[in-house]
């Protein structure tokens, strides 16, 4: 992913004035670093959608919300029953760990990644819930995402937290209640910011909750219709450095 120059100073600008800059991604802590190294002071961010609290300067994991391994089987079980075929992957995380170090990423047999980044460890059907994990995928390529959630949605019911952050066939669950919304709260909590104090900026329904939650809900021009449709504002797209849009309005 990369951050345009215009972004760039925008945000720049904004921590420079005092203000606190968060990322908040579906993205696992190991994805961090390729946005990091291009912004000029190493954020907090919130990772894998809400079941992390990361920061990118030191390399240290503040907070994790995970699923156990009871959850996880019994996920998996319905997962099966409601999407025959589709195939797992699992964030895992050791219980206490402070460093991201501490993290691996596994796959079932027929796993086909939505992204390209190296693969995770295979394990088997079965192994796939032997041990905590902040996410939990769920893929199925060639299905919308938002079919598979409607399918899911009555299984797992509120045992579990799901969104997706990509149309092509893939689907992100967490612990219950564990959003992007729950994620910053914590964060902008602890700097003494409360929700009317916050903007924030997406573009997928994993951000629904967090732009909701957000004085200000700023959507990209190329958004998802369902954030769309709960933005306050939309701005320009990710092409055309759509968050600077925003801050220079303050912060040019």
């Amino acid at each position: 992913m990369r951050v345009s120059a215009r972004n760039r100073a925008a945000v720049a600008g904004a921590v420079e004035d005092g203000v606190h800059f968060v990322l908040c991604t579906g993205r696992p802590p190991r994805w961090i670093r390729q946005i990091t190294d291009q912004l000029e002071h190493p954020p907090l961010a919130v990772c894998a959608n809400g079941a992390m609290v990361f920061d990118s300067a030191s390399g240290s994991v503040l907070a994790a919300h995970a699923l156990e391994p009871a959850t996880l089987e019994w996920v998996a079980e319905a997962v099966a029953a409601a999407l025959p075929g589709a195939a797992l992957a699992a964030e895992r995380i050791e219980p206490g760990a402070s460093s991201a170090m501490y993290m691996e990423f596994v796959t079932t047999p027929r796993y086909e990644h939505a992204w390209e980044h190296p693969r995770g460890v295979e394990v088997a059907d079965a192994e796939i819930a032997a041990a905590p994990a902040v996410k939990l995928l769920v893929r199925a390529p060639g299905t919308p995402s938002a079919v598979m959630r409607d399918a899911l949605a009555p299984v797992l019911g509120r045992r579990v937290d799901l969104t997706f952050s990509t149309d092509d066939g893939l689907i992100e669950i967490a612990a219950p209640g564990v959003t992007k919304a729950r994620g910053l709260a914590d964060i902008t909590s602890d700097l003494g910011v409360t929700a009317a104090d916050v903007i924030a900026f997406g573009d997928m329904p994993n951000d629904v909750s967090m732009l909701s939650w957000a004085r200000h809900g700023v959507a990209m021009a190329n958004a998802h219709p369902e954030l769309l449709s709960v933005a306050d504002e939309v701005t320009g797209s990710n092409n055309d450095s759509g968050v600077a849009l925003v801050l220079e309005r303050w912060w040019g």
